[in-house]
């Protein structure tokens, strides 16, 4: 499948934070905010910070090899063996993405963060050859949002896991009831060629796991392992103790509240609204009760949901002995990433953008390097058949953007039969504003009567077109119900496509040269919707 790219800017779409366009744009009351603007040249200064730091390269490289022969045994690529070799190096660096353990990889933007990441790498690698830049997926496992996970959406059906969700770590779920749910999906699926292949990845990958968190691991290595992709699970007790000192202070001095309070009263001062609200201690406890909040009463630390209540010095002495006990949450999981990798981007949605412009100031408490912020690419992607509707309803690529009674109100009107109101609401206008002057000479005291009939014969001419309207929507049904099924097909439930459609349908149709397909299209660098269209 070969596509025809047309770039389409954010805030042409209006379906973009505020945020992330006056990030993109650069805008002055947001600078302070982040350290580097996303550009190419901004990563040799980047380079020099995230050199200066002290990373656990050897401690990182032996929990990635030793994740990966526990998961996949034997399964890892040479691409990617080598990418976590050269971790121990001093001038490797990573771009990482973080990602939910959604089912069967979830929504579209999913792969389209996994493509960008591996294409800013392999671009970084041009650029910066006296260095050497690694592709990361940080694996979201100690997540317990279930409902976020539990589903993938292929063809307009809905495939879902029903399961009992324990509020634990999504990452640890195990996967005895999931088999009825790959029978829905292979049923979706169909019996192509591509189809076959596929449903044999996911079967060797769900059935041959313990967990959601193994089956996901050995998902996306089977997907993305041969362009070098390294996938970090963080619900590791090695690299826990790393962040160990961290998970101390912001259990004893809570500097991330008080930072984040902070960001987020100068970005409302800039107009922007912060994407989370930090709370007094931002940290989860993981245990057999689930997945809690630590919250401090009277100078006590009790798990929410639980009979466990510590005072300073025993919860302080649990850090030390069981660090994985304890979770980051959404504010504290970037400083934990960045403490342990030598990330040099971070490559997130527009939300995900949005919180990191909060987290600048705790960054810098912590002396811990701040990466290039880079928006994944987006996409919406037109088959072939969909293009040749578009095409006989005469509609354009930037058409689609449009909400969907104006652009059925735009195609009628373009159709014969219909006049331009507009045009005649603009010569009406120009007869008024001349009769107004004359009657300005003759009578001051007519000119707001004259106003008020030119009113008039715009109210009528308002209702002639609303009428006509209905009546031109009546003879041209068949089109108007086209625009409307292209619109929901392309943009369900009025959000972008890739919010909420799966990869397979895609891949049924063009076999593993569709992620192929997605690199040639993709530019880490272009920051808009690249709606692909097939030819």
């Amino acid at each position: 499948m070969s596509f025809k790219k047309t770039n389409i800017s954010y805030k042409e779409t209006g379906m973009f934070s505020k945020a992330l366009t006056s990030y993109l744009e650069g805008a002055p009351n947001l600078k302070s905010f982040y350290e580097y603007s996303p550009s190419m040249a901004a990563f040799g200064e980047a380079l020099k910070n995230v050199g200066k730091y002290e990373y656990p390269r050897k401690l990182l490289a032996t929990s990635l090899k030793e994740c990966y022969n526990r998961n996949i045994p034997g399964m890892a690529s040479d691409a990617t063996l080598n990418n976590i070799k050269k971790l121990e190096e001093k001038n490797c660096f990573t771009v990482t993405t973080g990602h939910q353990l959604c089912l069967f990889t979830g929504p579209l933007y999913f792969v389209f963060k996994i493509i960008t990441v591996i294409n800013l790498a392999e671009r970084l690698n041009k650029e910066y050859p006296a260095s050497h830049f690694v592709p990361v997926y940080w694996m979201a496992s100690e997540d317990h949002d279930f409902a976020e996970i539990n589903h993938a959406n292929l063809f307009g059906k809905k495939v879902e896991w029903n399961v009992k969700d324990t509020g634990g770590p999504v990452g640890r779920l195990p996967l005895t009831s999931l088999s009825s749910v790959m029978e829905d999906l292979f049923a979706v699926m169909g019996d192509g060629e591509n189809s076959k292949e596929l449903k044999q990845l996911i079967s060797d990958s769900y059935n041959g796991a313990e967990t959601l968190s193994q089956a996901t691991f050995s998902f996306v290595n089977a997907l993305f392992g041969k362009y070098g992709l390294v996938i970090l699970e963080p619900d590791n007790s090695e690299l826990k103790k790393v962040f160990s000192p961290i998970i101390t202070d912001e259990i004893i001095n809570g500097n991330s509240f008080r930072l984040v309070s902070e960001a987020n009263k100068k970005l409302v001062e800039s107009g922007v609204e912060p994407q989370v609200n930090p709370r007094e201690i931002n940290l989860f406890y993981i245990d057999e009760h689930g997945r809690n909040r630590i919250e401090k009463n009277d100078g006590k630390f009790n798990v929410l949901n639980t009979e466990m209540i510590f005072n300073v010095t025993e919860i302080t002495e649990l850090v030390k002995i069981l660090p994985q006990n304890f979770s980051p949450n959404v504010l504290l999981r970037p400083v934990y990433q960045q403490s342990i990798l030598p990330n040099v981007a971070y490559v997130g949605g527009p939300a995900e953008i949005s919180y990191w412009l909060q987290l600048k100031s705790v960054f810098t408490h912590y002396k811990i390097p701040f990466p290039v912020l880079m928006p994944r690419n987006s996409a919406l992607i037109i088959n072939n058949p969909l293009a040749q509707k578009m095409s006989k309803l005469n509609i354009t690529v930037k058409d689609l953007f449009k909400d969907t009674e104006s652009l059925i109100k735009e195609v009628i009107t373009r159709s014969d039969g219909l006049p331009d109101f507009e045009k005649e609401g603009a010569k009406l206008k120009e007869i008024y504003a001349s009769l107004g002057k004359k009657v300005n000479e003759l009578d001051p005291t007519l000119v707001p009567f004259t106003q008020a009939e030119l009113q008039k014969q715009l109210n009528g001419l308002k209702t002639l077109e609303t009428k006509l309207m209905r009546v031109k929507k009546q003879k041209e049904e068949t089109s108007v119900m086209k625009i409307r099924k292209l619109k929901e097909f392309l943009f369900p439930g009025g959000g972008l496509q890739e919010r909420t459609e799966n990869f397979i349908p895609f891949y049924l149709q063009q076999g593993p040269t569709f992620f192929d397909s997605l690199k040639e299209n993709f530019d880490p660098f272009e920051f808009s919707v690249q709606v692909l269209t097939e030819v």
